[in-house]
């Protein structure tokens, strides 16, 4: 396996998502790494025969940027680190993210906490499982 430069974490507040975030900071920090974390706001299925108006838009931006900025702040001085807030179907938004920004790992929590509050479900990451180019370390 080639040197892992740079490790992203999707995230949303879960359980899960927290573990996964433990997990990257070591990894990072054994491997000298930068962190990329990414929210994902799942807007096409809240938006399901709906109009979003800018207040669910707002809400729902105000939400990832709480839990990317909770992901930061868990985050030592040593490792570089950053947050990054995309909408759209997770897995495809997770996929596109890491081809584009050279990513060299991918760690995610294995379940999500639903449709409302941002989503990574078990769907998701078994997608990512499988249609990644890099590999991926899933965190019960």
């Amino acid at each position: 396996m080639d040197k892992i430069r740079r490790i992203l974490v999707p995230v949303d507040g879960s359980e899960s998502s927290d573990r996964a975030i433990s997990q990257a900071i070591t990894l990072a920090d054994v491997c000298e790494a930068k962190i990329a974390f990414l929210y994902v706001a799942n807007i096409n299925q809240l938006a399901i025969n709906a109009c979003l108006s800018d207040a669910i838009l707002e809400a729902v931006t105000k939400a990832g940027n709480v839990i990317l900025d909770k992901a930061l702040a868990d985050v030592p001085e040593s490792i570089t680190a950053e947050g990054f807030a995309e909408t759209g179907s997770p897995a495809v938004v997770i996929l596109d993210f890491a081809n584009s920004e050279g990513i060299d790992m991918i760690v995610m929590g294995s379940r999500g906490l639903g449709i409302v509050k941002g989503v990574l479900l078990g769907s998701v990451s078994q997608y990512i499982v499988e249609q990644s180019k890099c590999p991926v370390l899933v965190v019960k």
